[in-house]
């Protein structure tokens, strides 16, 4: 039932079934009911995801899409199983002959944070037992949805990551997959698991060298340095900058101004596949890697991936 309401939530004054309705969350931010008329051929199951809040746009054609974690905001198990879900459902419901989508954005409700990335809990778990199939379960995982993301699953779409707070580790490197990165001014990202005697093994490499070059990408990957929306735009990593509290109405704004070239810019980013395309088995044999590394952390690097985690948290309780 709590699902559903989800769904049906602020419904109530629907408008009529060419209108796509605005819902006030009461935070200042807004989601997006489906229409009716768009909506017809959209599988409920779209809808009714567990960790990820999903709102259609029938006026734009927009999938938005809101991270919704149940404790600590990162990739758990749960969390991916509903990103491979969300994944499929939408293959299966947009496209040729289907319902039309021009863009599909993923942001988050937790207040503050993108996504602090993988689960740091999970890993020490699994590097304490030795168990390396786990990990490398959970890193194969993590870069065949990001390898689908990466080629915006095949579809005439574009992909829109909306970062409104931080992003640290895997969240980074999720958000590199998108086409556009729109951020917030003072967000931060980083990549934080040289802390601990790792590196960050599940797209970090591939989508940064190719956007950066090797010698920046590898800088970035080992300095544990923590770098602005603004440091970022600079570099052309993030494409939008938004003031505090302004990401979503920025996003809006995007769609609606580039609306009319979108057929151009879906070619364009299809050709910038063809000769940047990051494949999968790349990915994957940077998660062996990985996997390796992890196995070969010492209990000291262990406590220190506990206390990051313990920040963590606490960071997520506040907010």
């Amino acid at each position: 039932m709590d699902r559903l309401n989800r769904k049906l939530k602020g419904v109530q004054n629907c408008p009529g079934p060419t209108e796509s309705l605005s819902l006030d969350n009461g935070d200042g931010s807004k989601d997006f009911a489906p229409n009716e008329a768009a909506e017809i051929a959209i599988s409920d199951d779209l809808y009714l995801l567990n960790e990820l809040d999903v709102f259609y746009d029938g006026d734009i054609k927009a999938l938005w899409t809101y991270m919704r974690p149940q404790g600590r905001p990162s990739f758990t198990a749960t969390m991916l199983r509903d990103f491979v879900n969300w994944q499929r459902l939408i293959v299966e419901n947009f496209g040729d002959g289907r319902a039309p989508l021009n863009f599909l954005i993923l942001g988050s409700r937790s207040p503050g944070v993108f996504c602090f990335g993988g689960d740091l809990a999970l890993f020490q778990s699994l590097i304490r037992e030795s168990n390396r199939e786990g990990l490398v379960k959970y890193g194969y995982r993590c870069v065949e949805i990001l390898e689908r993301n990466a080629r915006a699953l095949d579809l005439p779409m574009l992909t829109i990551g909306l970062a409104e707070g931080s992003a640290l580790g895997g969240g980074f490197e999720a958000l590199l997959s998108f086409d556009v990165l729109i951020a917030e001014r003072g967000v931060t990202f980083g990549l934080p698991e040289v802390m601990f005697g790792l590196f960050p093994g599940m797209g970090a490499h591939a989508f940064l060298t190719r956007k950066l070059g090797a010698a920046m990408a590898e800088r970035m990957i080992l300095s544990n340095q923590s770098y602005s929306a603004e440091q970022l735009y600079d570099m052309g990593v993030v494409h939008v900058l938004a003031e505090p509290g302004e990401g979503q109405a920025a996003c809006q704004e995007y769609m609606q101004k580039n609306l009319r070239r979108h057929t151009g810019l879906v070619k364009a980013k299809q050709a910038m596949r063809e000769v940047c395309s990051v494949p999968l088995d790349e990915l994957r044999r940077v998660v062996d890697h990985w996997a390796d590394a992890a196995l070969a952390l010492t209990e000291q690097d262990l406590k220190i991936m506990n206390r990051l985690t313990k920040a963590q948290s606490r960071f997520a309780d506040a907010a």
